[in-house]
């Protein structure tokens, strides 16, 4: 199946995933007939990018917010496919509660409905791995997939606003369109994404700039996960987009969740980052700054700083217990079941992928010395 003649509308399209799937829907489906590009606002790059596009389909940029009811009802009017990858990622608590539930829980639920009223007929939501997991106390998983059984005690508001939208996504799966037509959802759970314009590979780079070349140890060695290459997660959409327009297929993917992961080798998230970048001369600290137990109690006594200035001053500690669990918990899982269900397969290769992304790193070292240079004078 192709999306030939599909009207698609992705939204955080000005965003790092986003700007991707859009990118991959442009080279891979030449007869896509409309992909509107929704976000709240959209750097120059990502507008010359999409405007300056030379094909048929027809590329429009919709800036506006998802609370706006009317806004939505509008981007959504003639649109037969939705990709919703807009949210707040939050792992620090920088972003107020109320905010991230307003974009991340409520405008998901507001575009749900806006799609209903508007009769598309596929929607596909970006999920994240922490709906899931890890839990408070940190119990692994090795090679999960979408039956194994885990206990998700994780109280952080990111990982909880994540989970509920995920669960209004497919739960509104099968409701009636007004034109009589069944909507079908589902839900993609992403490993933790790398690539070229990755912000988080950008925030360890520019804190190893400013350590002499040298990444902090923030995850211990041995607490394996297997990130995703940002190409390959954006594929992932576009082949699951594919299989809801046939029926056989459709029958098994809607109201279902799918782990997507790919070849990249099991590390650390403090070791990926050294992995991607050692050729350009990086190096990695050998040992966490404090033994485990100590850093968890040690990101405790910031939590309980934090709540204790609160009436005073805003003060967002540099750790949280929630961080330090997740950097440093074995968490790994197949994409079997998107293979056998969509027919997943990674389009690039590890190597590929590590190429492309060491080369986006080497082009803005420049840059990030300068600019962290200008931020200290």
């Amino acid at each position: 199946m192709s999306l030939a003649g599909v009207s698609c509308l992705v939204t955080g399209a000005g965003g790092f995933l986003g700007q991707r799937i859009v990118r991959l829907l442009l080279e891979e489906e030449k007869e896509l007939a409309e992909i509107r590009t929704l976000d709240k606002a959209f750097s120059y790059e990502a507008r010359r990018n999409f405007t300056n596009f030379k094909g048929q389909t027809v590329v429009k940029i919709l800036e506006g917010d998802i609370r706006d009811v009317t806004f939505l009802n509008s981007a959504c009017q003639g649109v037969s496919l939705v990709i919703h990858t807009a949210s707040i990622i939050d792992t620090l608590g920088l972003a107020e509660k109320q905010l991230l539930w307003e974009v991340n829980v409520t405008g998901t639920q507001l575009l749900l409905d806006a799609c209903v009223r508007s009769n598309v007929q596929h929607f596909i939501y970006t999920s994240t791995i922490e709906v899931i997991g890890p839990n408070c106390r940190g119990d692994p998983i090795c090679n999960g997939d979408e039956d194994t059984a885990y206990e998700s005690t994780s109280g952080f508001p990111y990982a909880q606003s994540k989970r509920l939208a995920e669960t209004s996504v497919l739960k509104a799966n099968g409701q009636t369109l007004k034109d009589g037509g069944i909507f079908l959802t589902c839900a993609l759970r992403s490993m933790y994404i790398f690539g070229e314009g990755c912000p988080f590979l950008q925030s360890h780079l520019d804190k190893s700039l400013l350590n002499k070349n040298v990444y902090l140890r923030i995850s211990r060695k041995e607490a394996l996960v297997n990130p995703v290459y940002v190409g390959n997660i954006a594929w992932a959409h576009i082949q699951v987009a594919k299989a809801l327009r046939n029926p056989e297929k459709a029958k098994h993917i809607q109201g279902h969740f799918y782990y997507i992961s790919d070849d990249t080798p099991h590390l650390s998230y403090a070791d990926l980052n050294y992995e991607l970048t050692k050729e350009l001369g990086f190096r990695i600290e050998p040992h966490l700054p404090m033994p485990l137990m100590m850093l968890y109690y040690f990101a405790l006594l910031l939590e309980v700083v934090s709540f204790l200035l609160r009436p005073f001053v805003k003060y967002i500690p540099s750790t949280n217990r929630h961080l330090v669990i997740l950097l440093n918990t074995q968490f790994t899982f197949s994409y079997r079941k998107a293979w056998r269900d969509f027919g997943y397969v990674p389009r690039y290769k590890w190597k590929e992928a590590k190429q492309r992304t060491s080369q986006w790193v080497a082009s803005v070292i420049p840059q990030r010395r300068e600019y962290l240079k200008n931020k200290a004078a």
